[in-house]
């Protein structure tokens, strides 16, 4: 027997992998990989595989950059492995 909390997390990967690159589907893969205090204070877009990650202030970007290591595993797997190259953090 599989536990349920491996189970709904791959299926959410493989689902998600499987859908179409849209703007909403990289807002949800930043969301489940940062959790939703980082949601909250950031807006994302995905440019030519570069994530552009606004931030209200410079304490945020030194956290996301920081934690970027930890992030790109997190986007791969919901996104797919190459689609998010590089993370590119901005104060605005």
């Amino acid at each position: 027997m599989i536990p349920i909390d491996r189970v709904i997390p791959r299926a959410l990967e493989t689902m998600l992998r499987q859908a179409p690159l849209t703007p909403e589907k990289v807002a949800f893969a930043w969301r489940n990989a940062v959790g939703p205090a980082v949601d909250r204070v950031t807006t994302v877009d995905l440019q030519n595989r570069v994530l552009q990650v606004r931030v209200r202030d410079r304490s945020w970007q030194r956290e996301i950059e920081r934690a970027a290591v930890l992030i790109r595993p997190r986007l791969d797997a919901l996104l797919g492995p190459g689609v998010v190259r590089d993370i590119k953090v901005d104060v605005v």
